[in-house]
């Protein structure tokens, strides 16, 4: 059972395309699906949310904070973390999902400082702190933004 096979259960899903209002031949005339009388089954029924003039739970609530829509979300990796390499190895964002060090990168991978280095490593990230950077070109390593 994958989620691209899930299909609701037959005969529990009903068409939505037809002609309401249109007589008792149609199986749907008379009150045309509304029911017998009430607030719900005449024109001008209220708006989605409304709760007949109580406050609406989407006013109840709380504004609280901002989103900012360009920040973007980077994962940090500590210099550290890539002492498991071999030596001369080029590590990418792609060999740290495998090496199990990052597991969603999601807008990008930055390499911190924090740590020690004792091997020469090429690495590829999407940004370097400066002293990630110096510790990784210290050793003959290269740091390469991608």
């Amino acid at each position: 059972m994958d989620l691209s096979n899930l299909r609701p259960a037959e005969g529990s899903k009903h068409s939505d395309n037809f002609r309401r209002g249109r007589g008792h031949g149609s199986g749907n005339g008379k009150t045309a699906g509304k029911g017998h009388k009430g607030q719900k089954a005449r024109s001008g029924a209220p708006r989605p949310g409304f709760e007949g003039g109580q406050m609406p739970l989407y006013r109840r609530i709380p504004k609280r904070g901002f989103t900012c829509r360009n920040s973007k979300e980077i994962v940090s990796v500590n210099v550290s973390a890539l002492e498991r390499f071999e030596n001369d190895t080029v590590v990418t964002v792609d060999t740290l999902i495998e090496a199990g060090i990052v597991k969603n990168p999601r807008d990008g991978v930055k390499i911190l400082g924090n740590g020690e280095l004792t091997k020469k490593l090429t690495v590829q990230a999407n940004a370097f702190s400066a002293s990630a950077k110096e510790k990784i070109e210290a050793l003959g390593g290269n740091a390469e933004v991608i």
